[in-house]
């Protein structure tokens, strides 16, 4: 067959076209290809919509889960801890119409009273031997005294009448805390709170005001509060951080204490000095006899048996404070452990002594020991208001009072110094509004131990009806003033009125009282050397005036 030139011309510009076709497939797409630096998974590739699955791209992260919803709680007030003295201020508060919720760190209740049984209470009393106890605390104190609340279960039961309708949750632990800075002044404000229970569930509460009730300042540590100094600088080691000795209550059954008490006032005095020592012993208390005590020998260097404080609990049962064990760091759940430990081993050891060495105690046997450690003192921070022996000593009196108070400069010994100081014992004084506040902050208020003052008048402020008062007079007070003022924002005038009212419906006097100015013509240089400890009251000899 022949082909025209027509023909050939159209089939060799097809073959052309097919051949470009194919050359443009080969290297056009390898051009492509080498621009995506390599990676084909760059080109856009068509989607469908059973491809279309939400696969991150290569290279990026994929996006995290949404967080957990945190359920959210607000009270008027959030108490941690469950001490005495800061169940007087929810219980008050709660009275006055506040919503209070109690966040204990403790597994259990009760703190110092419950857990740690320290069931000796001390009580404070002026010059002329007046009870200066006040408030909802003095009707345990007459229990106390009268006998009817002497056992655990006694202040168990009281425990429950003061907490009745108080929501508390107990074994939970803070995780972490949020602060805003004040607006218009230099305080800042707590405004929520995160913590864990003790199943693990993370919750937040937010509140108006936040209360310190803990040994071991669990909310405060984690706030920037200013740790004052304490007794490592009066002891004269700065470098070393101690408290006051922690206690082990000794708890003892099977003793006779109408023998022994009837055996012990039958003693001449030179008898009873040549067998134990000095101290006293009637049908409930028995106070003293250090010469018994201090024939005892420990068998560690960390434990130490001082002059008892014994209480007869009727039935044959006695509780004894008196055991001191030191270098305890109430903030460490290991060393409180420690410490329990060590009182495991040494009290019976201390009951074969007494065994030996007591009439009325040959029988005696151990009644248990306590779960918790009896915590004197954990750190101290800055006030707004710290108070000072020569307050105290000086008998002084404020205008924002929120207790009358008492006791002797009291404390307790140290690894350094085991028998500790008597700085000093005061009339009467006043503790105002301003030791319980936290500095630079608005609204956290400071309870019981927990009160701002010095290392030395803390020995005096720390006792039970001194801040329980406090804390008491300051539950109804946040009460009085919900919605007005902050606490902080209280003035002389303000606080007339709180007095007026805590005296008329409570039956509370912390205004209008004098004491004993046992500093009287006292020059500010000797002020000055007795507040820092360079001048010890009791020994102390005034240079007569020329």
């Amino acid at each position: 067959m022949r082909l025209n030139r027509t023909t050939i011309t159209v089939v060799s510009v097809l073959i052309l076209l097919v051949l470009a076709v194919a050359i443009w497939a080969t290297y056009g797409k390898k051009g492509a290809t080498d621009l995506a630096g390599g990676d084909t998974s760059l080109i856009e590739q068509p989607t469908s919509p059973e491809n279309n699955t939400g696969t991150p791209v290569t290279g990026q992260k994929p996006a995290p889960p949404p967080e957990p919803v945190v359920p959210v709680e607000k009270v008027d007030i959030v108490v941690f801890g469950s001490e005495l003295e800061g169940l007087y201020l929810a219980r008050a508060a709660a009275d006055e119409g506040l919503n209070v919720k109690v966040l204990d760190p403790q597994e259990k209740v009760g703190g110092q009273v419950l857990e740690a049984e320290m069931l000796f209470l001390d009580e404070t009393k002026d010059d002329q031997g007046r009870s200066l106890v006040q408030g909802r605390i003095k009707k345990l104190f007459d229990g106390f005294k009268s006998a009817k609340i002497r056992k655990k279960d006694e202040y168990v039961r009281y425990f429950e009448e003061l907490m009745a309708g108080l929501p508390i949750e107990s074994g939970i632990t803070i995780a972490s805390v949020k602060s805003a800075p004040g607006v218009g002044t230099a305080d800042g404000s707590v405004t929520s709170v995160d913590y864990k229970t003790k199943d693990g569930e993370i919750k937040r509460i937010e509140a108006a005001y936040w209360v310190e009730n803990t040994d071991f300042a669990a909310l405060v540590s984690k706030l920037d509060a200013t740790r004052m100094p304490g007794l490592e600088v009066f002891y004269g080691h700065p470098e070393k951080i101690e408290y006051m000795s922690a206690g082990m209550m000794m708890k003892f059954k099977n003793v006779d204490w109408k023998t022994f008490n009837t055996h012990f006032n039958g003693l001449s005095a030179a008898e009873r000095k040549s067998k134990y020592g000095t101290g006293y012993v009637n049908e409930s208390f028995a106070i003293g006899l250090q010469g018994m005590t201090d024939a005892y020998k420990a068998t560690n260097d960390r434990v130490f048996l001082r002059g008892l404080n014994a209480v007869n609990q009727r039935d044959g049962e006695v509780l004894i404070n008196a055991f001191l064990i030191y270098t305890i760091d109430p903030s460490d759940p290991k060393s409180v452990e420690e410490g329990l430990e060590l009182g495991r081993k040494e009290i019976p050891l201390i009951l074969n002594h007494f065994r030996k060495s007591i009439v009325g105690w040959e029988k005696a046997e151990l009644n248990g020991f306590p779960d918790y450690l009896y915590i004197r003192e954990y750190n101290h921070y800055e006030t707004d208001y710290v108070l000072k022996p020569s307050d105290m000593l000086g008998a002084k009196m404020f205008w924002d009072n929120v207790s009358i108070a008492g006791y002797p400069l009291d404390l307790q010994g140290t690894s350094v110094n085991k028998w500790g100081n008597e700085m000093g014992r005061p009339d009467k004084y006043g503790m105002p509004l301003r030791s319980f506040l936290l500095k630079k902050y608005d609204n956290v208020i400071m309870a019981g131990k927990n009160v701002g003052a010095s290392a030395i008048a803390f020995g005096s402020a720390r006792i039970q009806p001194n801040t329980g008062l406090a804390a008491e007079s300051i539950g109804v007070i946040l009460g009085q003033i919900h919605g007005k003022k902050k606490l902080k924002e209280l003035k002389e005038a303000d606080m007339t009125a709180l007095h007026q009212y805590l005296e008329s419906k409570y039956k509370i006097k912390v205004t209008g009282v004098q004491g004993n100015n046992k500093l009287s013509g006292w020059t500010q240089d000797e002020l000055n050397k007795l507040d820092t400890g360079e001048i010890i009251y009791t020994e102390y000899r005034r240079k007569a005036a020329k």
